[in-house]
């Protein structure tokens, strides 16, 4: 009986690629006739929007609707049903659980952007001087590979913490009273567990940082950095004022991804700590909002306003790209 099962199932997943697969090519098919066969002029304006028009119908299901699906639940109060206006908005701009995530999330945003895109420029600058560098850069790259989660769990055990007189299991906490200190709780210490989640993200991001800005870095023009040395210009004067400002481009991409990243982070907060000590974040507490406590219209608020502080990234993004295009 199992056996019949799994193969039905198989014989349905093949189906439906064969047929799924089949039926594209064949609708882009006859599409591409039926266009051929229109003047000239109609066919370079229409033939476009014939190949985008299922993708965009695709992005319009499954991002487009549930935006604005999100966006109108944001006004509601979910149990009731009935319309409340801005409360939702008020809730996240004076609630104090609320305001704690966005403190957390600033210093997410300054300490992860800041030190994993400079430690990633020094990486790059150095690593570009000496002989062993594809073996040091694939280890500093090598935790991009490990999800947040998979992260989360490692450095669990970096900061395990048992009480005073019994045999630390955390890397951390082990090295700390083999040298005579006492065990610190990383993760449950309010001064310091904040600094503790953030590391693991500094560490994650770094190697990506690296990898751009060594790519940049190297396709600055040799003769422009001979010609700066030539007329004695120091390795910090030849740094700052010839590597930043050619490569600062790249700077702008990489750091705007990661502010990205890091105002969605909810993985390692939700492994290490559960939002719990004062460690919430914004994704954090919408979750908690809308799966713990079911009150969806205060989570989709919080996923507005989430989504709001991401566009002016995106848009400085969008634009830097456009620049870049339009200096080609």
């Amino acid at each position: 009986m199992q056996d019949t099962s799994n193969i039905l199932r198989l014989l349905s997943a093949i189906s439906a690629i064969i047929f799924g697969s089949g039926g594209i090519i064949a609708l882009f098919y006859v599409a591409n006739i039926a266009v051929n066969r229109l003047p000239s002029q109609a066919r370079s304006r229409i033939l476009p929007w014939v190949y985008m028009t299922p993708a965009l119908l695709v992005l319009g299901a499954f991002l487009v609707l549930p935006t604005i699906r999100t966006i109108i639940i944001s006004f509601m109060d979910q149990r009731s049903q009935s319309w409340v206006g801005l409360d939702n908005y008020h809730f996240a701009f004076t609630n104090a659980a609320m305001l704690t995530a966005f403190r957390n999330n600033i210093l997410w945003l300054v300490l992860v952007t800041g030190l994993s895109v400079s430690l990633g420029l020094l990486i790059a600058v150095l690593m570009d001087r000496v002989k062993y560098e594809p073996l040091a850069k694939t280890l500093i790259f090598l935790p991009m590979v490990i999800s947040f989660v998979g992260a989360s769990v490692i450095w669990r055990f970096m900061y395990a913490y048992q009480p005073p007189g019994i045999d630390q299991i955390g890397l951390l906490n082990a090295i700390a009273v083999s040298l005579g200190f006492e065990p610190i709780g990383w993760l449950v210490n309010k001064r310091i567990n904040n600094f503790a989640l953030i590391t693991i993200m500094i560490w994650l991001q770094t190697g990506f940082a690296m990898v751009l800005l060594s790519s940049a870095v190297k396709g600055i023009p040799k003769d422009v950095i001979e010609a700066a040395r030539m007329d004695r210009a120091s390795e910090f004067q030849i740094f700052w004022r010839i590597t930043i400002p050619i490569i600062s481009s790249t700077l702008l991409v990489v750091s705007t991804t990661i502010v990205v990243l890091v105002l969605k982070v909810f993985d390692i907060v939700f492994v290490m700590t559960g939002g719990n000590l004062d460690t919430e974040v914004i994704a954090s507490r919408m979750i908690k909002e809308m799966f713990n406590f079911r009150n969806f219209g205060r989570g989709s608020a919080i996923a507005v306003i989430l989504l709001l502080a991401v566009i002016p990234v995106m848009v400085a993004n969008i634009r830097r790209f456009q620049q870049q295009e339009a200096n080609r």
